[in-house]
């Protein structure tokens, strides 16, 4: 049945509802599985609670790491109890080609023009879009850092920097830092030449580095002073200054954007709620309204135009954020991923 982009939500629930009574004798709740945290505390807010209100149906909602495994031995076993599922773009891509989640159909979920580009896929469309940023403490380094290459100019910002440790974002980083246009650099990095240059580039930092692997950790390292700037989610910088009254700063010149992406993992019994359910939390209402929660970007483009500018402010995909931004590229990773993490992790022990 096609819902069109006009229904209302009242209508979506009602749809929601006729599927639920459409299900068979065996059907059981819609489940949700997404990363839990700030995150999930949104999603909860703005789709979760005003679906099961308007619907009077229940939602189940489960967090989880990414465990992909996982969704791989329900589908192998036929025995799928999670329907509506969080996945980053890697895992996407390569669930989409294992056959772990359902071919979207578009009829369901909604028109494709209505979405911003990269939330498209055959087997995904966008649930939000987060960025890894340039940040630092506004209180202890008066002079604002503006571009990658201020990040590597340990002459006039003396002191250790924080990275994620892996190949991925950092070569970008590097890259950038050493000239290349955000809109250049994995055409330069597609090349030997330019997984060269930028791993010299990264060896000139490499002294000054402390190296982070979760996400609560930049904002750590920040506040504490371990490190005079750091690589950070942009959603994890705006909780900590909300949550801990912190005074951290965003350099949105040369972030690099992602989205996270819903799946229906395949065979799941509630095929139909499921697609409901992404047609709701990716409507523009549920969209601004998670916005509004946490400093993740709308990927539906009228939910981008009802946010106010304070709330535009903190966002990756705001007009003004996305200047010179960089979307990360799933086919480039995809290709090289595993060879560049591996060298990686051969040069970081060096």
């Amino acid at each position: 049945m096609k819902i069109s982009k006009k229904l209302s939500s009242l209508a979506i629930a009602s749809a929601f509802l006729a599927a639920a009574a459409a299900g068979s004798a065996q059907a059981r709740d819609l489940t949700v599985v997404n990363f839990g945290g700030a995150n999930g505390d949104a999603q909860e807010v703005a789709f979760i609670k005003p679906l099961e209100k308007e619907s009077g149906k229940k939602i189940i909602v489960v967090a989880y790491n990414g465990e992909q495994a996982k969704v791989k031995a329900m589908v192998d076993t036929h025995d799928v109890v999670w329907d509506a599922v969080e996945v980053e773009t890697g895992d996407l891509g390569r669930g989409c080609d294992e056959g772990l989640y359902e071919k979207l159909n578009w009829d369901h979920i909604g028109k494709k023009s209505d979405f911003i580009p990269a939330a498209v896929r055959e087997c995904g469309i966008g649930a939000f879009v987060w960025s890894t940023v340039l940040a630092y403490n506004g209180k202890t380094l008066k002079t604002a850092p503006t571009s990658w290459a201020d990040f590597w100019n340990v002459k006039k910002f003396p002191g250790k920097r924080g990275m994620r440790k892996g190949a991925r974002y950092n070569l970008e980083f590097a890259l950038m830092a050493d000239g290349v246009a955000p809109q250049d650099v994995y055409k330069v990095l597609g090349t030997h030449e330019g997984v060269e240059r930028a791993f010299k580039k990264l060896t000139e930092l490499k002294p000054y580095i402390q190296w982070w692997e979760a996400g609560a950790q930049p904002p750590q390292m920040l506040a504490a002073g371990d490190v005079v700037m750091s690589t950070a989610y942009n959603g994890r910088i705006s909780a900590a200054n909300k949550g801990d009254h912190l005074s951290l700063k965003t350099v949105w010149n040369q972030n690099i954007y992602d989205l996270d992406y819903w799946v229906i993992p395949a065979g799941s019994p509630n095929k139909a709620l499921a697609e409901k359910f992404i047609q709701f939390a990716t409507s523009p209402g549920p969209q601004a309204a998670y916005s509004q929660q946490i400093a993740y970007g709308p990927i539906n483009k009228a939910a981008i135009k009802k946010l106010d500018a304070k709330t535009l402010a903190d966002l990756p995909n705001s007009p003004q954020n996305g200047k010179n931004a960089l979307l990360s590229s799933y086919d480039f990773w995809a290709d090289h991923g595993e060879e560049l993490e591996q060298r990686f992790t051969a040069w970081s022990t060096q």
